[in-house]
């Protein structure tokens, strides 16, 4: 029992102790298991928070990302808005001469070719579009461009003018219909710059041949108008190509891109511009249509550098390169244009001609193979060379002397609103043809009449219109494109006896008559300073009694100092104010032999009553002034004054005509025989300056010679300015 007992305690014990064991065991786990648990937690927590950060994080960054994509958006958008909604360029004004109006019992044959050659006709075998012309025996078929001229919009036109006589006898439509009239395109004569460096003729998209924009968009970006602005394929192709070279040999960019880098970005290579160029080129295409976009891209393209002003835009890069208007483009001129787009410089067919050949022949075959051309158009083309037009024919149309008469003008009588304005179409009286002759007489006619090759020996020339008071040329002297002194303008000289025909005018409207009796024997006056003044005759003899009529015709000095005196100096001054003479002229005797200084384009005013039967209008150059939306901003005045009777301007005028036949300008009759002119010669003391106004049924022709330091020209007014004149009118009538 005892042991039994024992036993059983033992048992106990033992039970104790092994439940023991499992409990600490237990504990132990449990103790375990709660660290472990704890690390979890803890790991778990970690975890929680990183991601939770990560997530902040990355919303937080969408959310400025988002943000600073709004922000840029509406940034560029303002930009892009302001840029394509308003004028994109500052557009130079552009100055046109007259258009040359064709009539029937006017004109000749070979003015009207020379004016289609200075226009940039074309002469063809067979007429076919425009721009072109054929001479056939006593006619000649033309092509007219379209033009927008300031009272109408006139379509292209294919007429024909027949000959008679060397005059016109009739022009006929394709209708086979009679014209009274047909105007041809006026000449561009400048291009009025800002200080803009880059210049530019405006082409809107529908006068942009379909020719050339399917073949700028087979050879820069085949897919314009199925992307979005960018080309995520032609980025990603480029990087190809250019990883395997090693270097850059394509581009990726679409021509949306190459627009927003023109327009808004700098040529810096960097990932922020490539960032700007993407998103602005997406953010147009959105906004505008293909169409447009392509349109401003090809106003905008960089094409060739003359001088410090840059061509851009395909409008100035047709004429630069091959002095005609886009629509007017052969095939292979077209290829060249678009060749020379891929590296203006690189493929400057002035500079690299070979290079510029070679594109543009690859140009061309890329066109027959997708079918733009034929095989035989082609061919024609590819064997072409590159027949660019003269490098400074942009700026070989323009004359200083004129563009300083034009801008003194527009100061002058053109509100500043107007003058201000973005693209101005400037409408002149300017003649091409009469400003050529007139530029050439100057230079050939001072090598004539130059004495023992005097170089410093100058002239200057003003030609206005006898019915319009319009100014048609203008020369300032040898160098007609140096832009320096204008003397045309600028040069006040004492114009010796070109003041006499006001002196016989005033007589002649107080009722004296031709046949009117004056002395002519010495006298002795006061000048202004009080001293004595003898005044002579140029050939130092007296003649008795002359009559008024030969006095003129024979510019005899005491004649018409007595006539002065008599009519009185001041009515003398009163007709000079009406004739256009705006100076303060003192009452001296010396006046009516010439002592008033005036310049060439002053005298040109002064003697345009004269040559328009008593009326006074002002001489002009500006007729008009349109907009580029062609919208009329600007008409000339039309004012007129009568200040002469017309029967008193008859008889001057008739006397006029006897100075150029029988009097001191009667050279004319065997320099131009047969032609009628009137006009009046001027010599000032010691012969310093040599003075002619000329005219004819149409034009009057001022003209001086001297010199800059104002010395002796060792010339007189028959022996100088009356050559020249002579030159100009030879010239005119084409002989």
């Amino acid at each position: 029992m005892l042991a039994t007992i024992a036993a059983s305690k033992r048992y106990s014990s033992e039970y104790e102790k092994t439940v023991g064991k499992l409990m600490s065991k237990t504990s132990k786990v449990t103790s375990k298991n709660k660290k472990t648990n704890s690390k979890k937690a803890k790991n778990k927590s970690l975890k929680q928070r990183f991601f939770s950060f990560l997530w902040s994080l990355l919303w937080k960054g969408s959310l400025a990302f988002f943000a600073f994509m709004f922000i840029a958006g509406i940034y560029f958008d303002e930009k892009v808005e302001r840029k394509l909604d308003g004028p994109t360029w500052q557009l130079p004004a552009q100055v046109y001469g007259r258009p040359l109006l064709l009539k029937t019992g006017e004109g000749s044959q070979a003015r009207l070719i020379k004016e289609l050659k200075l226009l940039n006709y074309r002469p063809v075998d067979s007429v076919q579009s425009s721009g072109q012309f054929s001479v056939n025996q006593q006619e000649i078929i033309i092509f007219r461009r379209a033009f927008d001229f300031p009272d109408r919009y006139e379509t292209a036109l294919k007429i024909n003018v027949y000959f008679v006589e060397d005059k016109i006898a009739s022009i006929k439509d394709q209708r086979n219909q009679n014209l009274a009239s047909l105007r041809l395109d006026p000449l561009l004569l400048a291009r009025l710059h800002s200080d803009q460096i880059e210049d530019r003729v405006f082409v809107p998209f529908e006068k942009i041949p379909n020719l050339f924009v399917n073949t700028l968009l087979l050879m820069e970006d085949r897919n314009y108008y199925h992307h979005q602005g960018i080309s995520p394929l032609g980025i990603l192709r480029a990087f190809i190509v250019n990883f395997k070279a090693g270097r850059t040999v394509q581009g990726g960019s679409t021509l949306t891109q190459q627009l927003a880098k023109n327009l808004f970005l700098t040529q810096d290579r960097s990932l922020w511009r490539k960032f700007q160029e993407a998103y602005i080129a997406v953010l147009m295409d959105y906004k505008y249509s293909k169409d447009k976009l392509l349109e401003a891209y090809l106003n905008e393209v960089y094409f060739a550098q003359n001088g410090k002003t840059g061509i851009y835009g395909i409008g100035l890069a047709s004429d630069y390169y091959f002095a005609r208007p886009i629509n007017e483009l052969r095939i292979e001129q077209i290829a060249l244009l678009v060749a020379i787009i891929k590296g203006p410089s690189y493929y400057n067919p002035r500079r690299n001609p070979e290079r510029a050949l070679s594109r543009r022949d690859l140009v061309l075959r890329m066109m027959v193979a997708n079918n733009f051309i034929s095989t035989a158009d082609y061919k024609y083309a590819v064997k072409d060379s590159l027949n660019l037009s003269e490098k400074h024919a942009l700026n070989d149309r323009a004359n200083p002397a004129f563009i300083s008469l034009l801008s003194r003008e527009l100061t002058a009588n053109v509100p500043r609103s107007v003058r201000k304005s973005n693209g101005l179409h400037i409408f002149t009286s300017i003649d091409p043809l009469a400003q050529e002759y007139a530029e050439f007489a100057v230079q050939d006619g001072l090598d004539k009449v130059s004495k023992d090759k005097q170089e410093n020996l100058q002239a200057a020339m003003v030609i206005s219109d006898r019915e319009y008071a319009e100014v048609r040329a203008l020369v300032s002297g040898r160098d007609v494109k140096f832009s320096g002194f204008n003397r045309a303008l600028d040069a006040n000289r004492p114009i010796g006896s070109l003041v006499k025909p006001a002196v016989y005018l005033t007589a002649l409207e107080a009722g004296y008559g031709l046949d009117y009796s004056l002395n002519d024997k010495a006298i002795i006056l006061k000048n202004g300073t009080g001293q004595r003044w003898r005044p002579k005759n140029y050939d130092r003899k007296f003649r008795g009694q002359v009559t008024l009529e030969d006095a003129l015709i024979h510019s005899l000095n005491v004649p018409t100092v007595n006539l002065g005196m008599q009519v009185g100096l001041n009515n003398v001054i009163t007709s000079l104010h009406k004739m256009g003479v705006e100076e303060e002229i003192q009452a001296y005797p010396s006046l009516v032999l010439g002592s008033v200084s005036l310049s060439p384009m002053q005298v040109a005013q002064m003697y345009q009553p004269i040559t328009m039967k008593g009326i006074y209008q002002p001489l002009t150059l500006i007729r008009s002034i349109v907009s580029n939306h062609s919208e009329l901003l600007y008409q000339r005045s039309a004012r007129t004054e009568k200040v002469f009777s017309e029967h008193a301007v008859k008889q001057l005028t008739d006397t006029l005509h006897k100075v150029t036949s029988e009097g001191t300008a009667r050279s004319l009759r065997w320099r131009n025989p047969g032609e009628y002119f009137a006009g009046k010669t001027g010599t000032t003391n010691n012969l310093n300056d040599s003075w002619f106004v000329g005219f004819d049924n149409d034009e009057v022709v001022t003209t001086w010679v001297g010199k800059d330091n104002n010395k002796s020209s060792e010339l007189t007014g028959s022996s100088g300015a009356l050559v020249i004149f002579s030159d100009y009118m030879k010239q005119k009538k084409g002989k």
